[in-house]
């Protein structure tokens, strides 16, 4: 819908969410739709796929970025240990700083030869699509669940039925526009309570509308990192 950036915008009232009482408005503008995407995709690993912490590993593609960062953020608070993957490994600290327990290169996950990997992980939270997917799928232990959301390296993906078939992999994709009131509640209360993340400033940067257009560019060449929020 047309508003963005703007101060007022006019919505129908079934698209809004109360603001929860744990959460200031400016740490709502920080999380952002971005925010919303990475706590689906906890959710759907943590409480629908059952994925517990001492199952081991959870991979998490374009780590750097919005939802990447966020989830990496969200699942080790909850005490997984996270393996951050991006194509921008001068940003290793960045990753290591914000609960990252190892970072390795997207070189590492983009394997097309082979129908089926070493299962390595226990779960992965995929923000990119394309083969680092493929190879996510084909890397995930007996029962691994890998969520889905976007598609920076690539639209489609190949797969074969061993993953599924053979360890029982389950592959759930995160849309956060059409998921009902009642769910985006239920994830806005949990991101200001037990997944609140504590210094989530430190994932933001603060900019003014004339500054916009320069993080813009950043992000269509997949150069930005963190959240921007942009102060009216």
């Amino acid at each position: 819908t047309s508003g963005g950036y703007q101060e007022y915008v006019k919505v129908p009232s079934e698209w809004v969410v109360p603001l929860p009482k744990n959460m200031s408005l400016k740490e709502s503008m920080i999380y952002g739709t971005a925010g919303l995407t990475a706590a689906i995709s906890v959710y759907k690993l943590v409480i629908k796929g059952e994925v517990k912490p001492e199952d081991g590993e959870i991979l998490v593609t374009g780590a750097t970025g919005g939802v990447g960062s966020v989830a990496v953020k969200i699942l080790s608070k909850l005490g997984y240990d996270v393996v951050g993957v991006t194509g921008k490994l001068e940003e290793k600290e960045f990753l290591l700083n914000i609960g990252a327990k190892r970072v390795i290169g997207r070189d590492e996950v983009n394997d097309t030869s082979r129908p089926i990997l070493k299962g390595v992980y226990a779960g992965a939270i995929d923000t990119v699509g394309g083969n680092i997917l493929s190879t996510a799928i084909k890397s995930l232990k007996y029962n691994g669940v890998v969520t889905t959301c976007g598609n920076v390296a690539g639209a489609s993906f190949e797969s074969s039925v061993y993953p599924f078939i053979i360890r029982g992999v389950t592959l759930y994709g995160v849309d956060s526009v059409q998921i009902s009131s009642s769910e985006r509640e239920l994830l806005w209360n949990k991101l200001s309570t037990e997944w609140k993340i504590d210094d989530l400033e430190k994932l933001s940067t603060e900019v003014t509308l004339e500054e916009l257009n320069e993080k813009i560019e950043l992000i269509l060449k997949g150069e930005n990192k963190g959240r921007v929020i942009v102060k009216l």
